[in-house]
């Protein structure tokens, strides 16, 4: 027996994890690091990119290598510049975006509290 196993998603998250590395860590890589934000990442490029499968033997791979992305053998096709670039871009859409949105729940849970003892004085003006 076979299993279609989608291999677009793990290609998805390592270039979204690439993308995140040229954002500063605060904001954006703080706020991508928590799951729900980072999963609504991840669906709004999915849902505007093609998806590729591929059909895997059960007793080629186990189902716990394919959970875990351990997909050595079965590669996404090599991108040409054209459509990395595209998906780059979908990526910094999808931040904006989702920053934009979330702006208010981004600062009330991720920006840093700075403790009175440590805030600039606004004594001397």
């Amino acid at each position: 027996m076979k299993q279609v196993v989608n291999l677009t998603q793990k290609s998805v998250v390592e270039e979204i994890e690439s993308v995140l590395d040229a954002y500063p860590y605060h904001p954006y890589q703080k706020a991508f690091a928590i799951p729900d934000l980072r999963q609504e990442l991840i669906a709004f490029v999915l849902t505007r990119i093609p998806s590729f499968y591929s059909a895997i033997s059960d007793g080629h791979i186990s189902l716990e290598d394919v959970e875990q992305g351990s997909l050595a053998y079965y590669k996404l096709p090599r991108k040409s510049l054209e459509q990395q670039l595209h998906l780059q871009n979908l990526i910094h859409q999808g931040i904006c975006l989702i920053v934009q949105e979330k702006s208010d729940w981004i600062n009330h849970n991720v920006c840093e509290t700075i403790p009175p003892a440590c805030e600039a004085s606004h004594w001397f003006g």
